[in-house]
């Protein structure tokens, strides 16, 4: 079997064995962004007003969810995905916001494989599964969303990945 891969790609699907953990980078959350998607995306007054949002049990204006799930997919894009045989996926297990997001935090976005497998129905496909960790700049853990990807293998119908010792 010849090797297919490509020089611009660092992530294979044999690249990502069980245990793997990789930093994905932070960003700060910016005001205005936090209200212009909640209008678009999420119109609830504590998204989208500091009166609202101080009467609230945030007490302050805190981003969307959703917004937070946006941001930390940003993350996952530019620094991984863009670098890897990714296929797309599948879909997620479990989503959960932890503490709330607010205007001026820096999240910090970490990924940990717990599950890898070839795909039964496709033999150029590796299957994923990853816990995603996002961080507000207290070290409180603001996300967690659990998984599934999709990547292209650079060595079809290989074994599985060893896990790293």
């Amino acid at each position: 079997m010849t090797d297919t891969a490509s020089p611009t790609i660092k992530y294979y699907w044999e690249d990502l064995p069980v245990g793997t953990t990789i930093e994905l980078g932070s960003l700060t959350v910016d005001r205005a962004e936090v209200i212009d998607f909640a209008s678009k995306y999420d119109p609830q007054p504590f998204h989208l007003d500091d009166e609202a949002a101080a009467r609230s049990m945030f007490g302050r204006l805190a981003a969307s969810g959703w917004h937070t799930c946006a941001m930390v997919m940003g993350l996952m894009a530019r620094n991984f995905l863009q670098q890897s045989s990714s296929l797309g996926s599948p879909g997620l297990e479990k989503l959960k916001w932890l503490k709330p997001v607010y205007p001026d935090d820096t999240i910090t976005l970490r990924q940990r494989i717990i599950e890898s497998r070839p795909m039964n129905s496709r033999p150029d496909v590796g299957l994923v599964r990853t816990l995603w960790e996002a961080f507000n700049q207290h070290g409180e853990q603001v996300l967690m969303m659990d998984g599934y990807g999709m990547f292209r293998r650079r060595t079809p119908g290989a074994a599985a990945p060893e896990a790293p010792v």
